[in-house]
């Protein structure tokens, strides 16, 4: 879904401060990505390779856990706003735009191919994802009351479109947000290949297909819906206990209402009432660390919370405003932003 969220950008007073900020428990620590784009893509490979994507056609990645980052541009999409990004290890990375263009990197970040461009142009892609390095998924806005999906399985050589009556069929004023990249999750086998795609709009629903693509059912949801500015913005997998949705109204930072859910199997979702995030949330994410119950952190452009325990009840956890957030296997989050702005968090500090 097409989106308006405005960037907003920390003042110089503050990047300089938050740069000798100490790795306090229960806050992010602020990186230095090298760029002034806005960066709503993020991918993390594992705690020490990370690529995110953003305006300007801008790329930029790490292999040393954030220390130093690469910064590219890739050439020919310096018009084109890169929403979501998907990266296989510190070579291998895949970009889509929201004009409908899939690009890719196998030289990590040094050169870009154009693997896909939509005939369409009304194409808006929102996400993308990979089930292994052959099978991938492209998210894009409903097309004639059904939603737009490209899917490769020879490692995004070639990406196809979904014949048109195995698409998930979008109700009228449904669509997904390309706020984060995250309103597409994928996982499973290869012989599987469940997906999960979260929407917003006049209703805000989750699609699940569990069967490589060839079919789709469509689960209500308790998160606030009734307008385009409403929905679900990101959908995540707990660990070991389901999933968990975050949303919400992007116009409205503040507001806790009908924000956050949580399920066991994708299809159906509860509110989670007592203690949601403490705003509209654009992204979310979880990792399960030995010993604990799941940890998670949700975040928007008024703050992220942390969930210790799988997404039931969430904390105040920063005050700093950030656009996506994913996790590595070991608990190693990283948030991105407006501005340029990137963050790192070790969830194992956590007492």
């Amino acid at each position: 879904m097409p989106t308006t969220i405005p960037d907003r950008a920390l003042t110089g007073a503050a990047v300089a401060l938050a740069a000798f900020a100490l790795p306090l428990q229960g806050q992010w620590t602020p990186l230095v990505s090298g760029t002034t784009a806005s960066l709503r893509g993020l991918s993390v490979v594992d705690a020490r390779t990370v690529w995110a994507s953003g305006t300007r056609g801008t790329v930029v990645h790490t292999t040393d856990g954030g220390t130093t980052w690469r910064v590219d541009s890739i050439a020919g999409a310096g018009s084109f706003d890169l929403r979501s990004v998907h990266a296989r290890n510190a070579r291998m990375a895949f970009v889509a735009a929201t004009a409908g263009r899939i690009w890719r990197t196998t030289d990590g970040g040094k050169s870009w191919v154009l693997q896909h461009q939509a005939t369409d142009t009304s194409v808006f892609l929102d996400a993308i994802d990979f089930w292994d390095d052959q099978h991938g998924m492209a998210l894009g806005d409903p097309i004639d009351g059904r939603f737009y999906l490209l899917l490769t399985s020879n490692g995004g050589d070639t990406w196809h479109e979904l014949p048109y009556d195995q698409r998930p069929v979008a109700m009228p004023g449904e669509a997904a947000f390309a706020a984060s990249g995250s309103s597409l999750l994928v996982q499973g086998r290869p012989d599987s290949m469940q997906a999960w795609i979260a929407t917003g709009g006049m209703v805000a629903r989750v699609h699940r297909s569990m069967n490589r693509a060839r079919s789709w059912v469509a689960y209500d949801t308790p998160i606030r819906q009734g307008s385009s500015a409403e929905g679900i913005f990101s959908i995540a997998a707990v660990p070991g206990q389901g999933f968990a949705i975050v949303g919400g109204h992007y116009a409205q930072d503040d507001s806790s209402r009908a924000n956050a859910a949580t399920s066991l199997s994708g299809a159906q979702w509860h509110a989670v009432a007592g203690e949601p995030p403490r705003g509209y949330r654009s992204g979310v994410a979880f990792a399960r660390l030995p010993g604990r119950e799941p940890v998670g952190i949700a975040v928007g452009p008024g703050g992220s919370d942390l969930s210790r325990d799988g997404g039931a009840r969430w904390v105040a956890f920063d005050s700093v405003g950030y656009h996506a957030v994913r996790a590595s296997h070991d608990g190693i989050f990283f948030a991105s932003g407006s501005g340029g702005r990137i963050a790192r968090f070790d969830a194992r500090m956590l007492h």
